[in-house]
């Protein structure tokens, strides 16, 4: 065991070190980076540039994506470097910086489906209402709590982390996460860190039934429509959202739920890269697939920047 004042950096044991691993663990990162950063960029710059999508729904996914965007750059690209450069070494303030810029970007991003749930509830539940509650102002403000609420609960968490006084600098995964350094910490701080887990874990919960509770208002609600076509216009801006909400609930609940194990694991770094990154991935995916004004709007810019392209790919298409 290495006393704390001895730590510089940590070691993060994530894959295992052979040139044929690192080779398939450098392409697989940089393409999943790749297509994530791709698809995250393409629904921000569409909503952005579309103003038939300046609604509240599109500016708070334009928000999803920009967390996304950040969540999968705190981990992916530092893990790649490591690999590229045959080395496992990240400095100790290095570390702390991951972890807080993962929690910020994580909670932002699970503040953030609250906000969306309620922004659904008030479209359909209140329809006649919805422009008055969901004016930019709100929106701005709302957007805002997200962050500044995300913001606190990772300096809460950098604060109880700076506190810990370390046995070990071996991480058994391929970012800093917080139950592995819980795992190699030796401090009687431990407690506080653990106790700050089980609160937010526990508002965490509180948070999914609030959200349960709109969605069920929401159904009833969408049940109640006589038109068939009206139902599946409701379900089609719902359904991607509670998705992407069962996504994130799942992710976290495998992440931070199962026992921590001491050692190398193949499941702790299967179950993390699900977490990590599967989200930013799939998130844009389930957003665009079954939503045709997203669709029209990408369509549309396609076509203003490249129509020269366009006319010709479809004259081929005829001929």
């Amino acid at each position: 065991m290495e006393n704390e004042s001895r730590i510089s950096e940590f070691l993060l044991h994530g894959f295992p070190d052979t040139e044929e691993l690192r080779i398939i663990h450098i392409v697989v990162f940089l393409i999943i980076y790749l297509v994530a950063i791709i698809e995250n960029l393409i629904i921000i710059t569409v909503i952005v540039y579309s103003h038939q999508l300046h609604s509240p729904m599109y500016f708070f996914l334009v928000n999803l994506s920009l967390q996304d965007l950040g969540s999968i750059s705190v981990t992916v690209p530092k893990s790649m470097l490591n690999s590229l450069m045959n080395t496992e070494a990240i400095t100790y303030s290095g570390c702390l910086c991951q972890v807080f810029f993962f929690v910020f970007f994580i909670m932002s991003h699970f503040f953030l489906l609250g906000v969306m749930a309620y922004d659904r509830y008030v479209a359909i539940c209140k329809p006649l209402h919805y422009e008055m509650i969901m004016n930019k102002k709100a929106c701005i403000q709302m957007a805002t709590t997200v962050w500044m609420g995300a913001l606190f609960w990772s300096m809460l968490h950098m604060g109880n982390l700076v506190t810990l006084e370390f046995c070990s600098r071996i991480i058994n995964q391929f970012f800093c996460e917080i139950p592995q350094l819980l795992k190699i910490s030796c401090s009687k701080f431990y407690v506080a860190v653990e106790q700050a887990l089980i609160f937010a874990s526990s508002l965490g919960f509180v948070y999914y039934g609030l959200i349960a509770f709109s969605y069920v208002q929401i159904f009833r609600t969408v049940l109640r429509i006589p038109s068939t076509q009206g139902k599946q216009k409701a379900f089609s801006t719902c359904l991607p959202h509670l998705i992407v909400i069962c996504l994130f609930m799942a992710c976290g609940t495998f992440a931070y739920m199962r026992p921590t194990s001491s050692s190398q694991s193949t499941s702790n770094i299967l179950i993390s890269l699900f977490y990590c990154v599967m989200p930013p991935v799939m998130n844009p995916l389930v957003y665009s697939m079954r939503n045709k004004e997203l669709k029209i709007a990408f369509w549309k810019l396609i076509l203003c920047f490249f129509p020269h392209t366009l006319q010709k790919y479809f004259q081929l298409c005829v001929f």
